[in-house]
C-alpha cells in the first residue's frame, strides 16, 4: 500500500476523529460505501448543517479508511481506545495525504530521531518553503491555503497530544499503539514509524 505521491490540501479536510470513528463503525458492520453516506446523511450522525457536507466529508472519511487496506486498522478506529484510534486515524492520513507524511516523517519524525524535542513555527515554514521550491502543484498553492494547511498540521499535533497546545514549543515523547506498530513493521513502514517515535 503506497503513500499518495501527489499533493492535495487541507484546506477543508481536518482530523476528523469523531467522523472517522462512525464511518469505520459502519464500515465494520459491513455496509457498502453508498450505504454509509446513506446511513450518515439521514440520520445526520454527524450533526452538519447541511447534505452536501455531510456527503463530502463522510467521502474524504472512506477514502481515508480505504488507504488502511486493513480491516484490522479499520476496526481499531471503530472500536480501539481513543489513543489507538487516533493513532490509527493519523496513520491513515499520513498514507493518504503526502503533505502530511512530509510533515510528520520529515520533520517530526526526524526530530524525534534527533532527540530534538523544540518545535516552532519555523519547522513548518521551512517544510513550505522547500516544497514550494521542489512542487510545482504546492507552488501554486495561494497564500491562504498555505497558511491554512500550516494550521491544520499544527493542529494534528495538538489533537495527536504531540504538542499541548498550538502555542506550545515543546513535543510532547508518544508512544506507539502496538497493534499499529505490528502492522506497519508487518509492512516495513520504518520511515512512518519515526513520526511515531518508534525507531526499532
Amino acid at each position: 500500500m503506497e503513500t499518495s505521491t501527489s499533493y492535495k490540501t487541507l484546506t477543508r479536510e481536518q482530523f476528523l476523529f469523531s467522523e472517522m470513528r462512525i464511518a469505520a463503525r459502519l464500515m465494520m458492520q459491513g455496509l457498502s460505501d453508498k450505504e454509509i453516506v446513506q446511513e450518515i446523511e439521514e440520520g445526520n450522525l454527524y450533526q452538519y448543517p447541511t447534505n452536501k457536507m455531510i456527503r463530502n466529508i463522510t467521502s474524504v472519511c472512506l477514502k481515508r479508511l480505504h488507504t488502511l487496506d486493513s480491516v484490522k486498522l479499520v476496526d481499531l478506529i471503530a472500536n480501539g481506545s481513543s489513543d489507538s484510534a487516533k493513532q490509527t486515524c493519523l496513520y491513515a492520513m499520513i498514507k493518504y495525504y503526502r503533505i502530511v507524511y512530509d510533515f510528520m516523517v520529515g520533520v517530526i519524525g526526524e526530530k524525534y530521531r534527533l532527540k530534538d524535542m523544540s518545535y516552532s513555527r519555523m519547522d513548518v515554514n521551512v517544510l513550505f518553503t522547500r516544497l514550494q521550491e521542489q512542487n510545482e502543484a504546492v507552488a501554486k498553492w495561494s497564500e491562504s491555503t498555505i497558511q491554512k494547511n500550516k494550521q491544520v498540521l499544527t493542529k494534528l499535533l495538538v489533537e495527536n497530544e504531540y504538542l499541548d497546545s498550538i502555542k506550545s514549543t515543546t513535543l510532547n515523547p508518544v508512544l506507539i499503539d502496538l497493534e499499529l506498530k505490528e502492522v506497519l513493521k508487518e509492512r516495513n513502514e520504518k520511515a512512518i514509524l519515526s513520526a511515531f517515535n518508534c525507531f526499532e
